[in-house]
């Protein structure tokens, strides 16, 4: 009887009350806004829910969520990636040239990939080896890498229209784009990683205090090195997708903007611009909210340049719900 009442009394409590709502928006995180979102385009469109254009929004959704899950790892260390779009049109120009010889075409992917490990890698080494802050370091990446990228193309479209890798593209296995599939695994194992394993345990840690982390014996170093070359590879399979989607690749214009669509989705999935704080689950939401967003716009016929600055002021609200987070998660 007793405990009944303390019970009764500490749930009628405002704080307790307050700290419960709170647990809820954590744990539903974005995914209301995602549903009002299909709600209201669906009233607005009745193209919408139909299955075709789900698996076109699934398809839109692909490649920004495996940029994204490289990104959230960044993100988790306090780090930063503005490269990730160049390094993926670098990556689909690499596999386009290697596919338009048939000796070496079964060697597109895997040049693709090692590209963009190795672009990866170079960001990490002069992150962790030169101290050198990661926005300084990706934003040069981000523009040197977007020239290296026309310069293997020659400032042209590069076309192979029998591109040995198209099925990635656009293919599907019982019904279900190879995209989505592909997409999909990227999560898990991001997932995995940081949810199963001590290096996981690591990322967070390191977001959440460096110096602590060091005295803790992690190292540092090797951590920064794996999540900005997973940042690398990720954008290489990204660049491998769009080019078997598109069987084309082009330095100038492919992967432009790519970034800054796989830091909305990570910051609108709840994780957190200072480090620490995340989950891949979240990030799955927030590039939906970026697709859901992307084609309802487009079907309910908004200009192209409102596009642009929808999806701009979607970035500055994330990084101002990100702040309330914080500031809320203090005082609680």
């Amino acid at each position: 009887m007793q405990s009944s009442s303390l019970e009764t009394a500490t749930k009628s409590n405002p704080t307790y009350t307050g700290a419960a709502a709170v647990s809820l928006i954590r744990t539903l995180g974005m995914l209301p806004v995602l549903i009002v979102l299909a709600i209201a385009f669906t009233l607005m469109s009745g193209r919408f829910l139909s299955l075709g254009n789900l698996l076109i929004v699934m398809q839109q959704a692909s490649i920004n969520l495996v940029l994204a899950c490289g990104m959230t790892l960044v993100i988790l260390t306090a780090g930063i990636d503005l490269s990730v779009g160049s390094v993926l049109a670098v990556s689909a120009m690499a596999a386009l040239i290697v596919s338009l010889d048939p000796t070496f075409a079964m060697l597109a992917i895997p040049a693709a990939l090692a590209c963009g490990l190795g672009f990866g890698l170079i960001n990490g080494l002069l992150i962790a080896g030169l101290r050198l802050p990661p926005f300084i370091v990706t934003l040069g990446g981000l523009t040197a890498i977007r020239g290296i990228a026309r310069l293997m193309g020659h400032d042209t479209t590069v076309f192979n229209s029998d591109l040995p890798f198209a099925v990635i593209g656009n293919g599907s296995v019982f019904g279900v784009p190879i995209l989505v599939l592909i997409a999909l695994t990227a999560v898990i194992i991001s997932w995995f990683i940081l949810r199963r394993t001590v290096l996981g345990m690591h990322i967070y840690a390191l977001g959440g205090n460096v110096h602590a982390a060091r005295l803790t014996g992690i190292n540092v170093g090797r951590v920064l090195l794996f999540v900005y070359g997973t940042s690398g590879l990720l954008a290489g399979l990204g660049g491998v997708m769009a080019s078997a989607r598109l069987y084309a690749a082009n330095g100038l214009q492919l992967g432009q903007s790519y970034e800054l669509d796989a830091i909305a989705a990570v910051i609108l999935g709840g994780t957190s611009f200072v480090g620490g704080i995340g989950s891949i689950w979240g990030t799955l939401i927030g590039a939906l909210i970026i697709a859901v967003l992307s084609n309802g716009l487009i079907l309910t016929g908004v200009p192209d340049v409102w596009q642009y600055i929808v999806k701009g002021l979607i970035i500055i609200c994330a990084v101002a719900l990100d702040r309330f987070r914080l500031q809320h998660g203090a005082r609680t």
